[in-house]
C-alpha cells in the first residue's frame, strides 16, 4: 500500500498521498468539483501570481511582527518555487469551484505549507511548524488573495495578447504599404462603391487593431486596483494595523506590476465591475478580428466565381469531395474563436452581476472565461497573422479591371455632369452592358477623352481631387 498521511480539517480526517503536497482542503475539492476537467496548473501565471500574493504577504507579516523569521523565509522559499514554475503538478482544483475560489487559495496554501516544512527539515503535514491557513494565509481571505492573484495573472495574460494584436497590427501595416498602389473598387453593403487602394483598405484595417490595443492598455491599469489587506469584506478584520497598504507595496515591488491599494476595501471585494470591463474590451477585439477576417474571406473568394481580388495563403485542401479546392481555413477558425469570446462575455456579465452584497462568489467562472478568452484570443491573432496576412498577394490586374468596368466610377463625374446625368448614365450603363467611358465620351460627347484621363488618372483615383469643369 502506498504511504499516505492523516490530515484533518473540522468535518474530519482523510487519508492523503504522501507524496503529493496539497492537503486535505485540496482533496475536498478534488472530490467535489468535476466540472471543466481544466484544473489550476493549466494557468500557470494564476500559479504564479498566487506565489507573489504569498510571499508579500508573509514579507509583510514579518515587518508587522506577526510571523516570525523562520516561517516567513519557508513560505518565502516555497513561494519562490512556484514563481519559478515548479510544483505545477501539484495545482489540481478544477477551474470552476464553488466557494468563491476558497479551493485554489488553500491549494496554494498547502502547497505552499508543505514545500517549506520540507525546506524546514520537516515532514509534510506537521502543521503545527508551519500551517497553511494560521501562517501561509496569514491576514488573508480567500475574498482579497484570490481577486489580487487574478488581477495580477490578468495582467500579465493582457499583455501577452497585447503584444500578439501588436505583431497583427504590424503584418497589416506592411501590406498596406506592398499595395498603396493596387487600385481596387470600394464597396458599401456589398454593392460597388468607389474606388481605393488595397493598400488602404490594409491599412484600415492596421488602425482598427491599434485602437484596440490602446483600450488594452488602458483596461490593463484598471486591474492594477487590487483590495490585499481586506480580508473577509473589507474590513481587515484579523489583519495588523498598516498592513494593507504594506503589502501592496511589496506586492507591486516584487512582482513589477504596478498594484494600487483600493481607497474603499469594502466596494473593492464585491465589486467585479473591472472584469466586465476587461471582457467588453476583448469582445470588441473579437468583433474587429472577426469583421476583417469576413473582409478577408469576401476578397478571396472564388477564384473564378469570386471577387478574387486577394489571394490567401493555401494552407491544406479544403474538401473531402471537391478535388482542388483551397478554404479560407485560418480566417475562419479566427471568426470560430471570436464567437466563444463573445459567448464568454455574456458568462462573464451574468456572473458580475450575481453578487450579493459584500462578496462575489461566482469570481471563478470569470477567471475561467477571461483567460480562456485571453489564451484563445492571442493564439489566434498570432495563427492569423503567421499563417495568413503575412502571406496575402494581391491579384493586381482582376482589381483594376473591377475598377474600370464598374458603374460606381461614375460618382468621380457629379462635380462635372450632376447627379441626374451621372444616374442616366449609371442606368444606361446597368441595361446596356456598356462601359461608362463608352456613353460618356463616345456617344453623348459630355466630356473630352482628356478630362476623363485627368479624372480617371491612376494618382486621382487613389488619392481624389476635387474637379470641375
Amino acid at each position: 500500500m502506498d504511504k499516505v498521511r492523516i490530515e484533518h480539517d473540522f468535518l474530519g480526517e482523510k487519508e492523503i498521498p504522501h507524496e503529493v503536497y496539497y492537503g486535505i482542503q485540496t482533496t475536498r475539492a478534488l472530490e467535489n468539483f468535476h466540472i471543466t476537467g481544466t484544473p489550476i496548473s493549466k494557468e500557470p501565471l494564476f500559479i504564479k501570481a498566487f506565489a507573489y500574493v504569498k510571499k508579500a504577504a508573509a514579507l509583510a507579516n514579518h515587518k508587522c511582527g506577526v510571523l516570525s523569521k523562520e516561517v516567513t523565509d519557508a513560505i518565502v522559499y516555497a513561494s519562490d518555487k512556484l514563481i519559478a514554475g515548479e510544483y505545477l503538478d501539484q495545482f489540481v482544483t478544477d477551474m470552476i469551484q464553488g466557494g468563491a475560489g476558497t479551493s485554489v487559495n488553500m491549494n496554494v496554501n498547502e502547497v505552499i505549507a508543505n514545500i517549506g516544512l520540507e525546506h524546514m527539515g520537516r515532514a509534510k503535514g506537521t502543521y503545527n511548524y508551519l500551517h497553511p491557513n494560521n501562517h501561509v494565509n496569514c491576514s488573508q481571505s480567500t475574498n482579497d488573495a484570490y481577486p489580487t492573484a487574478f488581477r495580477l495573472a490578468l495582467y500579465w495574460k493582457i499583455q501577452a495578447f497585447i503584444e500578439s494584436l501588436e505583431a497583427l497590427q504590424q503584418s497589416f501595416g506592411r501590406k498596406a504599404e506592398e499595395f498603396k498602389e493596387v487600385l481596387k473598387m470600394g464597396r458599401t453593403q456589398l454593392q460597388d462603391a468607389v474606388p481605393m487602394t488595397l493598400g488602404a483598405e490594409f491599412h484600415g484595417f492596421s488602425t482598427t487593431i491599434r485602437e484596440d490595443i490602446q483600450r488594452l492598455h488602458e483596461v490593463k491599469m484598471l486591474i492594477c486596483e487590487i483590495n490585499m489587506g481586506a480580508t473577509a469584506i473589507g474590513t481587515s478584520i484579523n489583519a495588523p494595523q498598516g498592513y494593507p497598504q504594506m503589502v501592496t507595496d511589496i506586492l507591486q515591488e516584487i512582482s513589477g506590476v504596478p498594484v494600487v491599494l483600493a481607497e474603499d476595501l469594502i466596494e473593492a471585494t464585491c465589486d467585479t465591475g473591472a472584469y466586465v470591463q476587461v471582457s467588453g474590451v476583448m469582445k470588441r477585439c473579437a468583433i474587429k478580428v472577426s469583421k476583417i477576417c469576413n473582409d478577408l474571406r469576401l476578397l478571396s473568394s472564388g477564384p473564378r466565381a469570386g471577387l478574387n481580388e486577394i489571394n490567401l495563403p493555401r494552407m491544406q485542401p479544403g474538401s473531402s469531395i471537391m478535388p482542388g479546392k483551397v478554404n479560407p481555413v485560418i480566417p475562419e477558425v479566427v471568426n470560430q474563436t471570436a464567437y466563444y469570446v463573445i459567448g464568454a462575455d455574456m458568462t462573464v456579465t451574468m456572473a458580475a452581476e450575481a453578487g450579493q452584497l459584500q462578496l462575489n462568489v461566482m469570481e471563478p467562472v470569470i477567471a475561467y472565461s477571461l483567460f480562456n478568452s485571453l489564451t484563445f484570443l492571442e493564439n489566434a491573432c498570432y495563427t492569423l497573422q503567421s499563417k495568413c496576412i503575412d502571406g496575402i498577394t494581391a491579384n493586381e490586374e482582376i482589381c483594376r479591371n473591377m475598377v474600370m468596368n464598374s458603374i460606381g466610377i461614375v460618382t468621380s463625374l457629379n462635380p462635372i455632369l450632376g447627379y441626374e446625368e451621372s444616374a442616366s448614365i449609371a442606368k444606361e450603363a446597368l441595361a446596356t452592358g456598356k462601359s461608362i467611358h463608352e456613353i460618356t465620351v463616345l456617344e453623348r460627347k459630355l466630356i473630352t477623352q482628356a478630362k476623363w484621363d485627368e479624372i480617371f488618372s491612376m494618382e486621382n483615383l487613389i488619392n481624389p481631387k476635387f474637379i470641375n469643369i
